[in-house]
């Protein structure tokens, strides 16, 4: 089969061989706010080009309401069957069907993912003793807090810590005249443990004290950006430890950028929890599964079946 994690910013795509195994993998800066002339059907066509005609299946923001065809979200609780039988189906330019993963919708928020739900399923067909009982996090512009239970996704909360992250840096008065400076892994340290000691304020409460901090010659220019992120991350931790939704008995597995997970294990040294090493690379392997729980990896697809809709 052929697999397409499409997002906001870039679309990568991977040709599967029978036994799901990647065989080649292609990446294109076309995510669904920039794509080239002739649009998603020639960005397809593009990523895809000689490869042979087989089930396309496709992750991410490519099925948001901004993308390609909106599909509906699948409300919680969901496992890779849920999602299997829930594809979109709709016909391409040149025919073919593409078949879309709906995102996950949690009622309890409400809240929602599309595309971190693939990189879960892809998590458990790595490691199926995660399937059972498990705690994930997934770093990230809007970090996802998701728990597994019985192969099924029961609950998942966002945290928007990287674009808050980026806001702040760029827009407000915490970042006015502040370039880019050296790792201060102290800094870091210290914006963490003022959002873990904050109570019931909260780590946001602290937000200006990165300002005062350097007013007062507490804190060097430089080592502002650091000391912001972990305030930021250091609350998001605090947040999603006190709402009690997520169990900690076990490490928590991480899933993403290895730069960006060594961030959260640092941090979580100082709340006294353990995180797992993080997974990366695991979105073919998830699109693999959707794919098979939906029987979709069987024949070639050359031309729109049946059921294709459009949208």
């Amino acid at each position: 089969m052929i697999g397409l994690d499409w997002g906001t910013s870039s679309l990568r795509a991977y040709r599967l061989d029978a036994d799901g195994a990647v065989a080649e993998v292609r990446a294109r800066p076309w995510g669904i706010r920039q794509l080239p002339e002739g649009g998603f059907d020639a960005a397809l066509a593009d990523v895809t080009a000689g490869w042979p005609a087989l089930p396309r299946l496709a992750c991410g923001m490519v099925g948001s309401r901004n993308g390609w065809c909106e599909v509906p979200y699948l409300d919680l609780p969901a496992d890779a069957a849920a999602l299997g039988r829930a594809l979109h189906p709709f016909a391409a330019g040149d025919g073919g069907a593409l078949y879309l993963v709906p995102g996950l919708r949690n009622p309890r928020g409400p809240d929602v993912m599309r595309g971190e739900e693939t990189q879960l399923f892809g998590a458990l067909a790595r490691d199926p003793s995660l399937a059972a009982h498990a705690t994930f996090v997934l770093p990230g512009t809007h970090s996802k807090w998701a728990s597994v239970r019985d192969g099924a996704v029961v609950d998942f909360s966002t945290a928007m810590t990287g674009e808050l992250f980026a806001l702040l840096r760029r827009h407000s008065i915490l970042g006015a005249g502040i370039g880019e400076g050296a790792a201060d892994p102290e800094a870091f340290a210290r914006g963490v443990i003022a959002a873990r000691d904050s109570g019931a304020a909260g780590g946001l409460s602290r937000l200006f004290s990165a300002r005062a901090l350097m007013l007062d010659g507490a804190l060097a220019p430089s080592a502002v950006p650091d000391y912001l992120s972990g305030l930021l991350l250091g609350e998001e931790l605090r947040a999603q430890l006190a709402s009690g939704r997520f169990g900690t008995d076990a490490p928590i597995q991480l899933i993403g950028d290895a730069a960006l997970c060594a961030r959260y294990r640092a941090a979580a040294v100082h709340f006294d929890l353990c995180f797992a090493e993080p997974l990366a690379d695991i979105v073919a392997a998830g699109l693999w599964q959707l794919a098979v729980a939906a029987g979709r990896v069987a024949d070639p697809l050359v031309v729109v079946p049946k059921e294709a809709r459009s949208c």
